[in-house]
């Protein structure tokens, strides 16, 4: 069963919220091929993708790292900012081409600080987000490993 996307910043956020976002990112290019970030490292961002495709990845001892998601337009690239210790969980592949919305975790820190409703919409989108990717890692989990695949009949 493919599960529908994650919320994304236009359906989580009313338009006051994402416009007040919108201002203070930037529009970034990446090729193919490109490390957004590494397992481990800081976070101190995050991204929108407009287009193309980044694929989510976890080190694997002794094999290549294992793809975990992949992720499109208007999906969110990136939640390890908004949590201490701001550590990347996973790292992060341009799988083709991407264009995107690049977010300074300060900044938007800042803004969620100084407008606590934009603040609790934004947890709210990155915590359904989180949601999201849970129940499907889970899935993906259940049809590599468990007897009977994930058990949906459907």
């Amino acid at each position: 069963m493919i599960a529908p996307p994650a919320p994304s910043m236009l359906r989580a956020l009313p338009a006051k919220h994402r416009e007040r976002l919108v201002r203070v990112a930037r529009e970034v290019s990446f090729p193919q091929g490109t490390r957004l970030f590494e397992e481990g490292r800081h976070a101190d961002r995050f991204w929108v993708v407009r287009t193309g495709t980044v694929q989510l990845d976890m080190r694997v001892p002794g094999r290549r790292a294992a793809v975990v998601e992949t992720l499109g337009h208007n999906e969110l690239v990136g939640w390890s900012w908004l949590f201490a210790p701001h550590r990347w969980h996973m790292g992060a592949e341009a799988t083709s081409p991407v264009r995107a919305y690049e977010f300074d975790a300060t900044a938007v820190a800042a803004l969620c600080r100084d407008d606590p409703e934009l603040g609790l919409d934004v947890a709210r989108w990155v915590g359904e987000v989180l949601a999201h990717r849970l129940r499907s890692a889970r899935s993906r989990l259940l049809d590599l490993y468990a007897p009977y695949g994930s058990g949906d009949p459907r």
